[in-house]
């Protein structure tokens, strides 16, 4: 059996897998508060499970490894942010919003602060960031299809929306619970088996380290465009090119690349040489190896690397209470205490799968460098085992790793498709179970159509994007609903609007490919430095204006988010 053919194979496993495990959970799911929250009764160590699972997507379990390979040390930021979100997470939201009574991130906007128009607006939000992060979903996945099967990037995007869509139309909330949770530890399986192997061949490969100069290819490498590239050459190289460079065609003819910019022609090969400065994709910034392992010198290959850092620190520690998908699961716990402990235990399973992304990450800048000339740097987990192990034991852990990729596409995406679901079942159809299953198809369509036409994005990226929506508009939203009493219907709409909107513009111009450079570049790239204060001063300062519109039944509410259930009962 060929190494595609296990990749293959790990994938309809997966499925089947997924399906079969909904399939088992449908029978338990009945009433509409098993489709939305799986009526209030998962265990702390089940919902923390379901959260790992649907929390560590395509950009955790690829993305990670990807930019870490791109730019080093300064991404090691995404990971430690992703984890240290849920300490924000357990301090300040886990329990009041779990007693808040809501099923959805804009029901507890309307029940705080009586308000439909509030509540509309966070709908709105909670599609947008939804849309936002089910996009790098099902870019991911076409990536992993077509590098196991050849297949049409399309078809790994189609086969998710798919899935997902048969998993949470049949049996909502308590069905992906169930997957969810199975979910994640395959996906920590998948990277921790691997690495092992791959550290014992980088021993046995005696150590090599990525020294002081720009990143070279280790031994004579071959290098198949298939989709064509712009490449940046910052030194003058030479490569055989079986194909056409800079509309020039080749027949396994020797090429001097110039310093300068060229264009590599779909279905072209280029050889180099052991030891040949790698040529960067246009989109990739050089960046040497001295450089790559200093922090704070590269961030992203960015102007101004220290506000990059930084915003990208506060969008990712914050934007985590913000997120729909993440949220809905609190609804889920029996209590607050429950809640509280299920935030505990997710922190510790992110502790442990965060150990494996960043060794990935460095052993490709040393063994897939002709990523950063194909610009498909999100693929280096996947191709790692094949190229330090090799053979048969290669071809397995490949298809191990391809297992828990798809893994992480399909429980990323049921979570954030139930979370939009149950947005647009509620707030634009009626609110039925059958709406929920038509909401379901819906939620997908968009950034399935949306992927179809931007496949070389960077997942991390934008990922990191949907973190900086979040932060900008739920984190004030919950933060100052939950802790001040004086948060009126007027200032939290302005506040949304004013942050969700900047922060979305900034998004999409960044999505759409305008870069300034300078300080205009870096804030439209990592918005979350200046949306985030906007948001909280908008929405107290417009607070304090209008008292008028503070909620009549404040009191009560807020004797229900911070009281223990038994105390809050009573009033």
């Amino acid at each position: 059996m060929s190494g595609s053919a296990y990749g293959t194979t790990a994938i309809a496993l997966v499925i089947m897998a997924t399906m079969l495990i909904g399939a088992f959970a449908l029978r338990l799911s009945r009433t509409t508060s098993d489709f939305y929250v799986a009526s209030r009764s998962v265990s702390p160590w089940w919902n923390a499970s379901a959260i790992g699972g649907e929390y560590l997507s395509a950009a955790s379990f690829l993305g990670i490894a990807g930019l870490i390979l791109v730019y080093g040390a300064d991404m090691l930021w995404f990971p430690v942010g992703y984890t240290a979100g849920y300490l924000v997470l357990l301090v300040l939201v886990a329990a009041p919003l779990r007693r808040s009574g809501a099923y959805t991130l804009p029901d507890f906007a309307e029940a705080r602060l009586e308000s439909r128009p509030v509540r509309l607006i966070a709908s709105v939000l909670v599609v947008t960031i939804g849309w936002l992060y089910l996009l790098p979903q099902f870019v991911g996945a076409g990536l992993t299809v077509r590098l196991v099967t050849g297949a049409p990037a399309w078809v790994g995007g189609l086969l998710v929306a798919s899935v997902v869509v048969f998993s949470v139309a049949t049996g909502g909330m308590r069905s992906i619970t169930f997957v969810q949770a199975f979910q994640y530890w395959l996906k920590l399986t998948a990277l921790a088996v691997p690495v092992l192997f791959l550290v014992i061949a980088w021993q046995a490969d005696g150590a090599p380290t990525t020294g002081s100069g720009p990143p070279a290819f280790p031994g004579r490498t071959t290098v198949t465009v298939t989709d064509g590239v712009r490449v940046t050459v910052v030194d003058p190289v030479a490569a055989v090119v079986d194909g056409t460079v800079d509309g020039t065609a080749y027949d396994h003819e020797p090429v001097t690349l110039d310093a300068g910019e060229h264009r590599v022609a779909p279905d072209t090969e280029l050889t180099f040489a052991a030891g040949a400065t790698v040529p960067h994709a246009e989109s990739l910034r050089a960046i040497s190896n001295d450089l790559w392992s200093t922090p704070l010198t590269g961030a992203g290959g960015r102007d101004h690397p220290v506000y990059a850092t930084y915003s990208l620190i506060l969008a990712l520690f914050f934007g985590t209470m913000g997120l729909p998908h993440v949220l809905v699961r609190f609804y889920t716990n029996p209590d607050g205490r429950a809640a509280r402990r299920t935030t505990l235990i997710v922190l510790c399973l992110l502790g442990a799968f965060y150990l494996f992304p960043t060794v990935y990450g460095a052993l490709a800048r040393l063994y897939t460098p002709d990523l950063l000339l194909t610009g498909r740097a999100d693929t280096a987990v996947l191709l790692l085992p094949e190229r330090l192990v090799g053979g048969v034991a290669g071809d397995l852990l490949g298809a191990l790793v391809t297992a828990g990729a798809f893994a992480a596409f399909l429980s990323t995406s049921s979570g954030l498709t139930v979370s939009v679901a149950g947005v647009l079942s509620q707030d634009v159809l009626r609110g039925s179970v059958r709406d929920f299953r038509v909401a379901a198809m819906l939620a997908v369509v968009v950034p399935f159509a949306l992927s179809l036409l931007a496949t070389s994005i960077a997942i991390a990226d934008v990922v990191g994007l949907a973190f900086a929506v979040a932060a900008s508009s739920f984190c004030p939203l919950l933060v100052l609903g939950i802790w001040w009493r004086g948060l009126s219907s007027t200032g939290a709409a302005a506040g949304l609007l004013v942050g969700g909107g900047l922060a979305t513009a900034a998004v999409s111009a960044t999505i759409a490919g305008v870069d300034r450079g300078g300080w205009a570049g870096a804030l439209l790239a990592q918005p979350a430095a200046w949306t985030v204060p906007a948001a909280f001063l908008v929405m107290v300062v417009v607070s304090l204006r209008t008292p008028s519109r503070v909620p009549s039944g404040v009191g009560r509410t807020m004797v229900r988010l911070h009281a223990p259930e038994s105390v809050a009962l009573e009033h």
